[in-house]
Parts: C-alpha cells; structure tokens; sequence
C-alpha cells in the first residue's frame, strides 16, 4: 500500500490514485455498499461482501486474527454519532481500529485531523477508499499493531475506538495506549456493546492514571438486531 503523503512527494496524483483504490478493491474482494445513518448524515460504505471471504488460515495460526474489520457494528455507529456531536478544530485525532472507515468518517467531518490506524492492510485501504468517496479528501493511515506501537506515533488529543474490548488483552492493553498517546488534555471515547471485558478495561484506566469521566449509554436498533452501547470518555486522573 502507498501512502498518500508519499505519493505527493513522489510526483503523483493522490486524487487519481484513490480514484485507482476504489476500482482495485472492488477486483481484490467482492464488494457490496451499505448506507450507514449517523443522525442527520449518511454515509457510503464500501466494504467487503462478505467478511468470510478474507478468513486465512495463515493469519489465524499466527495470532488467531480474524477479519472483524470488514463489516459495519453497531458499535461503530454509536461511536460515529458521537464524534459527530464534536467539534475537532484541527485537533489530532486517532482511530485505533479503523475497520471500513466509519468513525474515521465521522471524526474527519467533524474538524479533526485524523490518523486512522489498523491491524489489517486491507482495512487500510478500505478507510481510504471511503473517506475519498464520501468526502473527497485523502484519509492519513498507518498499520499498527496494538501490541507494538510504533515510537513515532505520536500524541493525540483524542483517541478513539469501537468494540475492541472483547478480550482481556485489549481491555488491559488499552489503557497503556491512552496513558501514552494522550496529550495532557486529551481524552479517548472507547464504544462497547457490553463486552466481558469491559470491567476489566475500568479498573486498568484507574491502575493507569486514568479516569472515567463520563459513561454514556445508547441504544441502537436495526431490524431484529437490538443493543445498548455504552460510550467511555477517558481522561488523565
């Protein structure tokens, strides 16, 4: 994958390169579209037809990784309606998980400047396939990996996520990442359905300096699928 902050440099077009993205993915994967409502604003999603068509065995020996970025949760749509409600003004921003690029959308719509991050190359261009399609612009991206975060990566004024809380590993694993990457006044929104995890990750934020400023609960609703998403605001102690 080519970042686009190196294809500038490089002479290219980025514009046409995204343009390029668009039609690879949908000869890399069957794609379908999946209109995703976040209060006033609908969104376009281009995403894989069906996540089952990028399970690998491979990928699953290694660390038991499984393509759960591939689809659109309901997670994420709570979360996106909450970034919509922000005003960014340019702040630095970071999706951890960025999955098909849905609260990146939203978090880049609502003035931040953002750094979407994944786990997944494919998801990577998936985000910046999207973001070009729904609003035009170039998505800054990076593969991370949780486990390992890159020294360069950098600070945030906020950090957010979406149903990542689904093992103990991450719930211990997240607050390590926010202690670090927030700036002093930054805060991270974490989205989770009611994960088993998620008592876990509250107590590792106050082991970490960390505070639960706010706990909010929505619900969502989508045919016969019925949830209560709970969205964490975290900040330093």
């Amino acid at each position: 994958m080519i970042d686009s902050t190196d294809a500038s440099k490089a002479g290219r077009a980025p514009v046409l390169e995204e343009d390029a993205l668009v039609l690879a993915l949908t000869r890399r994967f069957r794609t379908a579209i999946q209109d995703a409502t976040v209060g006033d604003h609908t969104f376009s999603i281009l995403k894989p037809a069906n996540p089952d068509d990028l399970i690998r065995e491979e990928d699953f020996v290694r660390d038991e990784r499984l393509p759960y970025w591939a689809d659109v949760w309901p997670s994420s749509i709570i979360l996106a309606e909450k970034l919509l409600e922000l005003r960014g003004g340019g702040q630095a921003a970071l999706e951890l998980g960025c999955g098909v690029g849905l609260s990146t959308l939203a978090a880049t719509s609502a003035g931040f400047d953002v750094l979407a991050t994944d786990y997944y190359e494919d998801a990577l261009d998936v985000t910046r396939a999207n973001v070009f399609r729904n609003l035009g612009t170039i998505a800054r991206t990076r593969l991370v990996d949780w486990r390992h975060l890159p020294e360069d990566l950098g600070s945030f004024d906020l950090v957010f996520a979406s149903d990542v809380l689904y093992e103990n590993e991450y719930a211990q694993l997240f607050p390590v990442i926010l202690e670090r990457l927030l700036t002093p006044l930054g805060f991270g929104l974490i989205a989770d359905p009611g994960r088993v995890a998620a008592p876990t990750f509250v107590e590792a934020c106050a082991e970490h300096g960390l505070a639960i400023r706010e706990k909010q609960t929505r619900s969502f609703e989508a045919g016969e699928i019925k949830q209560r998403i709970d969205i964490y605001e975290i900040g330093r102690a």
